[in-house]
């Protein structure tokens, strides 16, 4: 029993160290940028020793990953959870865009996953983490909600990254003062047009 208590304590001892460093990981890479912010500020503001810092991450760009891939999470998340009962395929999708622009307004969310993540991961990791954190949800929504006509010729795997990328640029505009709700409806408006039956 006692042993069993021991590992347990280790463990969450463990656990709250990674936490600790991926909280002040976040605040800094938000407040000063990747380039910006030193490894001693991290171990710093996360109140453990540098040792620390490299037994849970092999460097700083390993730290900003395991920050970028939470981030990612959280969206994907957010999404799942709001359309979990949608009434049809294309309500989901609508359902799913605001979820992700409610998502994307997280403070600092916006600079970590479509600035600083791809700058210093590069496109091949942030494509890693975003098949790791339900990055397919937006191409098998599509699949669902694009007529019969559209669906056996259309490029899915195309068309759900151009989607992503509107989604992504709407994200970036929003998060520089431009009007929510205007992205919010012209990509419901967008969603709509490629959900409609062909004349």
């Amino acid at each position: 029993m006692q042993e069993k208590t021991t590992r347990r304590s280790n463990r969450e001892r463990t656990d709250a160290t990674r936490a600790a460093l991926i909280a002040a990981g976040r605040q800094l890479f938000v407040e000063n940028g990747y380039a910006e912010t030193g490894t001693p500020a991290i171990v710093a503001a996360a109140q453990v020793t540098r040792g620390a810092l490299y037994h849970h991450f092999e460097d700083k760009g390993d730290l900003l990953r395991a920050v970028v891939t939470a981030e990612a999470q959280a969206v994907a998340d957010a999404i799942v959870a709001e359309t979990a009962a949608p009434d049809t395929p294309l309500e989901a999708l609508r359902t799913g865009s605001d979820a992700y622009f409610t998502a994307m307004a997280v403070p600092g969310r916006t600079r970590l996953l479509l600035l600083e993540g791809p700058a210093v991961l590069g496109p091949n990791q942030m494509a890693e983490i975003d098949r790791s954190t339900g990055g397919g949800t937006l191409r098998d929504g599509l699949a669902a909600a694009l007529p019969p006509e559209h669906r056996a010729t259309m490029p899915l795997d195309a068309l759900a990254d151009l989607l992503s990328a509107a989604f992504d640029r709407a994200a970036l505009a929003i998060s520089l003062g431009r009007s929510a709700e205007d992205y919010r409806r012209a990509v419901g408006t967008l969603l709509s047009s490629l959900a409609a039956p062909a004349d």
